[in-house]
């Protein structure tokens, strides 16, 4: 018998997925809430101000961010050379909305914490 997969592509069909499915990861609202509030900024700035991610995550989210239409890269022929990030007027407009999810979880952000940490999980029961 065989696994049958279905062939249906549920990103292209349901934006909810598709969206939250790059905005779900753990670098690219930062990355686009940083350049909101800098407007543009070098790659390496970009990677000193976040601090604890590699040179290579931040390449990828950035690049995927450029394929959704949210960042624009502007490359500078310097020596040495020089690479600008800033959002893009698509980018500017997920910003307004996502900002009311940064309001939501700093005005609440301790009852998250204080719910986690009186989370009692339910027993499990062990297959007979």
């Amino acid at each position: 018998m065989s696994v049958h997969k279905s062939k249906v592509d549920w990103a292209e069909r349901c934006p909810i997925r598709d969206v939250l499915e790059r905005m779900g990861d753990r670098w690219s609202m930062l990355v686009l809430f940083l350049l909101r509030e800098h407007r543009i900024m070098r790659f390496s700035v970009l990677k000193n101000t976040i601090g604890d991610i590699s040179q290579r995550m931040l390449s990828q989210t950035l690049r995927r961010l450029e394929q959704d239409g949210l960042v624009r890269r502007t490359a500078h022929a310097t020596v040495p050379p020089r690479v600008d990030y800033a959002l893009t007027p698509l980018g500017e407009s997920l910003m307004q909305p996502m900002q009311q999810l940064l309001n939501w979880a700093a005005a609440n952000h301790q009852q998250v914490r204080d719910a986690r940490s009186a989370y009692v999980p339910p027993p499990r029961h062990e297959a007979l």
